[in-house]
This record gives C-alpha cells, sequence and structure tokens, in this order.
C-alpha cells in the first residue's frame, strides 16, 4: 500500500498485529486507525504520532461500566475474572475504574472452564456468587464462554455487567437516537446483517480519513494528522455530538452505549459525572494521565 502511494490505511488487526504495522510505518507518509483492538497499551506505551482509535478503549468500556455502578448506586459488586491474558487486561482496566469511581467490590474470584475435577469449583457459578451480599456481578472475560453462563445463576438476583448482560460497547442496533435507526438500516441493507461496535468503528474510521483528506487535500500528510490530532475535524458518529480525537493517545471521544441483548439501559457519560473541559474525558485515560510518550 505505502509503494502504491496510499496514505489512509484502517487496522481491522488484533493488538500485536497493530503494533506491527505501527513499527513498520514509523517515519513513513502514513495514517493509520486501529478499529478492532481495545488493548490500552496502543493508546499508552505503544502509541504513535499517526495512529488513530476509533474503537472505545478498555478503559472506556470499564470506565462507562463503573459510572452505571455508582450512579444505580451498585456500589459492591461480586467480580469474576478469567484465567486468559486478554481477561488480565481487562481486570487491569476494571480495577482502575473501579478506583477512579469509588467502587468498592465486596470480592474478586477467580473463574475457570475446565474438564478437570479438581478445577470444578472454579467454573460453579453458584459458588463463585455465594458471598452475603453484593449490588452486581461484573464479569471479565475477553472470550465470552464463562460469562454467557453467569446471567439467571447467581445465588442472589443481581444484574450481570461487564463481558455478558450489560456490556460496554460502540455500537448497538437498538440505538435508536440521534439518526441511529438510518444508520442501521443503511448497514443492514448493504451488509445483510446488523451494525455491531466493530462495524461501527471501521465505518468511522474510513469516515474520519475522507473527512480529513477532503478538508486539508492541498496539505501534508503531516498537517492531517495534526488536524485530526487537535481536534480541527470532527465528525457526526450518529451518537448525538460531533467527535473528535484526543491530542494525547489519538482514541476518538465519543459516548459509551451501555447495551443488553434487546436494548439500551443508558449511554456514558452519565448524568452528573463532570469534566473541567469535555465530558466524553471522563471515559478512558485523560491528559494528565496518559502514558503515550508519542510527539
Amino acid at each position: 500500500m505505502l509503494q502504491r502511494g496510499v496514505q489512509h490505511v484502517v487496522l481491522e488487526l488484533p493488538a500485536p498485529g497493530v503494533a506491527a504495522v505501527v513499527a513498520a510505518a514509523k517515519g513513513k507518509d502514513v495514517m493509520l486507525f486501529n478499529a478492532a483492538a481495545p488493548e490500552d497499551i496502543l493508546r499508552a506505551g505503544q502509541c504513535a504520532p499517526q495512529l488513530f482509535h476509533t474503537l472505545p478503549s478498555h478503559a472506556m468500556q470499564m470506565d462507562a461500566i463503573a459510572q452505571l455502578l455508582v450512579a444505580r448506586k451498585w456500589n459492591r459488586p461480586v467480580v469474576l475474572v478469567g484465567p486468559t491474558p486478554g481477561d488480565r487486561l481487562l481486570q487491569a482496566a476494571w480495577q482502575r475504574s473501579a478506583k477512579r469511581f469509588g467502587v468498592k467490590p465486596v470480592a474478586e474470584r477467580a473463574f475457570k472452564l475446565s474438564n478437570d475435577p479438581r478445577e470444578r469449583d472454579l467454573g460453579n457459578v453458584r459458588l463463585l456468587t455465594s458471598e452475603r451480599d453484593y449490588d452486581a456481578v461484573v464479569v471479565l472475560d475477553a472470550q465470552g464462554e464463562f460469562a454467557a453462563g453467569v446471567p439467571y445463576r447467581t445465588v442472589l438476583p443481581r444484574p450481570v455487567l461487564g463481558s455478558n448482560g450489560l456490556v460496554a460497547q460502540a455500537w448497538s442496533p437498538f440505538y435508536e437516537r440521534h439518526g441511529a435507526p438510518q444508520l442501521t438500516r443503511r448497514f443492514l441493507r448493504r451488509a445483510q446483517r446488523t451494525m455491531g461496535s466493530y462495524d461501527w468503528a471501521t465505518w468511522m474510521a474510513a469516515r474520519c480519513a475522507a473527512e480529513v483528506a477532503a478538508a486539508y487535500i492541498k496539505t501534508s500528510l503531516a498537517q492531517q494528522v495534526q488536524a485530526l490530532r487537535q481536534g480541527a475535524i470532527a465528525v457526526d458518529g450518529y451518537k448525538g455530538q460531533r467527535l473528535t480525537f484526543r491530542a494525547w493517545d489519538g482514541q476518538l471521544r465519543q459516548p459509551v452505549l451501555l447495551a443488553h441483548g434487546g436494548g439500551i439501559a443508558d449511554i456514558a457519560p452519565l448524568e452528573g459525572f463532570l469534566h473541567p473541559r469535555i465530558t466524553l474525558d471522563t471515559l478512558g485515560y485523560d491528559a494528565p494521565e496518559t502514558g503515550c510518550k508519542a510527539p
């Protein structure tokens, strides 16, 4: 693509693939959009000036979950954490969000799906949720296998959030405000399936690339990168406001939908969570917190 003169590339890759492309494109005249990898490290130690992110990060997703718990006064959840490296990333993001918003879990328990009789208790939802009292169950399961069996199996009748139940998403076909149904219908006609978070993030990346290329058609790519990072380009994402990228890590500011199987429970940032400049920056790493050192 670089040899053909392509300057705007949308990446639908896992985090290691994104990091590899960023390394290969270092010093090259190209703008990269990560539309599929939520890992925070890509917005921190592995960030790059020309790398932008349209999918909400793990930190943004967990901040949205934590805001809902605080707003509903479900401040004392039980947390179930899986054994995989992806689960550990979710756990780290969750622990940061819980501390940030004052959520105080009553317990954090490891779960594991296993055929080993000695590990049978690690997959027993009733045993793992046998605390005397708790307000909710937060499940951190990157692959979604264990999380699928948690709702309606807990000892107490409590809401499930995180990797199942109520999930923080970039998009949901049940979102019905701000022109969203029209976007959802157009995607359905074209793709013959409903629009999900990765679809929205990919469409948004292409839209941002087109907007900045059209607005700065006679300038250098470096000036286009600067325009996106400084918020000179704002794009309608059908979420009620025009969206811009953060200067410090290239993440697209955006509302996060708190969705379940049949609808939308709420939209983060929730009412009452304030920020000195932009309320959307209550989700994810703010400028003073960023681990991105890219110029």
